[in-house]
């Protein structure tokens, strides 16, 4: 059976994952990481390029012994997972990009990623954590699973914080999407104030074969708003 390798996003982490786990272990070994700097791994200082993440991953995957998967990235977690397909097509098998872009300056985010690293420097870690976890949600701080998202997103040291946002500015996978031969699913939340639509257009025509969910009355946490309905478009892909 073919593992499914989750890779969280900034400011996120392995526990975010709990949901899916329970409903998808029915049909994959489900795998999940937590990026250096950030979730239990935030002791670790975090590097500030996607491909250190990438092959962080890949490295780690290969000594725990899994060498082909399935892999599921969202939001900077996606802009890794697409490194990471770069780097070894071969062990990939399925691709899922959720919530998530090709272009790392991230045009038409809620603000510009020279605000936010500004902000965090100004403001501290802990509110920025709180502050940009409540983007994630359609209902802001009153989504019911918004608190234990911003807890753990308080984990982040500012270190992590500006090193991950440093990473996604200098970062591009554009030139490189027309190159994914994998069979891949792009996951966008209707209402996500990180990732505009135009970001998830470019994936779903420019990968030769993509297929496109998009979740309705979502932001950017649409497997947290509607965890029901996106584990459920998971599975079937991975079934297909």
């Amino acid at each position: 059976m073919t593992p499914l390798v989750f890779v969280h996003g900034f400011m996120g982490g392995s526990q975010q994952w709990q949901t899916q786990r329970k409903a998808l272990e029915r049909q994959v070994c489900v795998h999940t990481v937590d990026l250096p700097g950030f979730g239990e791994s935030a002791h670790l200082d975090a590097p500030n390029k996607i491909a250190c993440f990438a092959n962080w991953v890949l490295d780690t995957l290969q000594a725990q012994g899994i060498d082909r998967f399935h892999l599921l990235g969202h939001s900077m977690g996606g802009m890794i997972v697409q490194e990471m397909i770069a780097l070894a097509p071969e062990r990939v098998d399925r691709l899922v990009l959720y919530g998530t872009g090709a272009t790392g300056i991230l045009p038409g985010r809620f603000e510009p990623i020279d605000t936010s690293k500004r902000r965090a420097q100004e403001e501290g870690a802990r509110a920025t954590a709180r502050r940009i976890a409540a983007t994630w949600f359609l209902a802001r701080e009153d989504a019911p699973a918004y608190e234990g998202c911003a807890s753990l997103a308080e984990r982040t040291r500012l270190q992590a914080i500006v090193a991950g946002l440093d990473a996604m500015q200098d970062w591009s996978g554009v030139t490189r999407l027309s190159g994914i031969k994998a069979k891949t699913l792009v996951i966008w939340g209707d209402h996500d104030r990180t990732y505009p639509w135009s970001q998830t257009e470019q994936l779903w025509r420019t990968i030769g074969d993509a297929s496109l969910a998009v979740i309705p009355n979502c932001a950017h946490a649409a497997h947290l708003e509607k965890p029901e309905l996106f584990n459920g478009i998971v599975e079937d892909f991975l079934a297909s």
